[in-house]
């Protein structure tokens, strides 16, 4: 009898594929073990989704720490989805592989379906390889439901007789039924990872290629209004409520605080380098800072609005009249910055 680690995301294809092997007559105990990730959004779902159909099962949740960065290269051309999908399930991987040696499991379990998330075979192949692993991972969800009822082992073998298959989501949600589980798929890769958001990987990269980021950092590129004025200095908008309460809690005693002195305008946090900066050069990003958020306050093109900015270190507050401009695309393009700006969206009034 076996004994199967599952690697859990909490996704439609991550509990089918641990039901399939809880119900194998030769699996003896399943164990899941869920990683957390800066990239993933964490809810008190999974939690609850395990107490609901996985009671009595144990549940292990670690953290990637640092270990988060080999999903994104930061000195490559462009940021690929597929090889940040394939860094990310190789350090999964090896993780859970070092986990299950420890915890004296015999295989690990994945939700893995081929042509998902730029695996295919040959990736396949070589994830089990790479972790020295060949032959005792299991995916279910490449093989045709039923198969390996008879034999666990069958789930292991990608290649040769029994040709595996490329299970898609109608098939994916059929399955499901059959099992008695209810076919929302809310914890999804598309749903959780921050790195499907168009965009948002770039985003990433970019931050990656600066020195000594924090998760801190990490967390101001979940804002949609973003701004990379130039290198070493970038300016974080929150228009709604909710967006400035959030924001609130990232200011770091050396960023600039930006608003407009009309009631429920936005707040804008500026970061950079101040003491590599010449007084000019302050007082330039002060102004760009200025008139971005003047963009995205109500008041009409060309408005002249008053901007208060301070040092969050500083009790002092300084006033600059700054103009509105008529869009964040000709913002950029006048303010000289054109093409820095990460995601950035048309202003919204406040």
């Amino acid at each position: 009898m076996a004994k199967v680690l599952v690697l859990f995301s909490g996704s439609l294809a991550s509990r089918v594929a641990a039901t399939l092997a809880q119900r194998h007559p030769d699996v003896s105990s399943v164990q899941l073990l869920h990683f957390r990730s800066p990239f993933a959004a964490e809810t008190e779902e999974l939690r609850d989704l395990v107490r609901e159909e996985w009671s009595g099962t144990v549940l292990r949740t670690q953290s990637l720490k640092r270990e988060y960065r080999r999903f994104v290269e930061s000195d490559a051309e462009a940021f690929s989805l597929r090889q940040a999908c394939i860094q990310c399930r190789a350090l999964l991987v090896a993780r859970s592989v070092r986990y299950m040696e420890r915890v004296g499991g015999d295989f690990l379990l994945t939700g893995e379906r081929l042509g998902r998330h730029g695996l295919g075979r040959e990736e396949m192949g070589w994830l089990a390889d790479r972790c020295g692993v060949q032959g005792r991972i299991l995916r279910p969800l490449c093989f045709r439901p039923g198969r390996g009822s008879a034999d666990l082992e069958t789930w292991t073998r990608l290649d040769g007789a029994g040709s595996p298959y490329a299970m898609d989501d109608e098939d994916l949600a059929g399955l499901a039924a059959d099992l008695h589980l209810r076919s929302g798929n809310r914890m999804g890769s598309c749903g959780r990872c921050k790195l499907t958001v168009p965009g948002f990987g770039e985003r990433v990269a970019n931050l990656f290629a600066e020195e000594g980021f924090t998760l801190n950092g990490l967390r101001l590129l979940d804002f949609a209004l973003y701004y990379k004025i130039e290198p070493g200095a970038k300016v974080v908008l929150a228009v709604l409520e909710e967006e400035k309460r959030e924001l609130q809690n990232l200011f770091l005693p050396e960023d600039l605080r930006v608003y407009p002195s009309t009631p429920h305008g936005p707040m804008a946090l500026v970061r950079a380098n101040w003491e590599e900066r010449t007084s000019a050069e302050r007082a330039r990003i002060i102004e760009l800072a200025a008139c971005i958020t003047a963009t995205h306050t109500s008041g009409g093109r060309f408005a002249s609005v008053p901007i208060y900015y301070r040092l969050e270190s500083d009790d002092e507050t300084l006033l600059v009249n700054a103009k509105a401009l008529g869009s964040a695309d000709e913002l950029l393009e006048i303010a000289g910055v054109q093409g820095m700006a990460l995601l950035a969206e048309e202003p919204t009034p406040a």
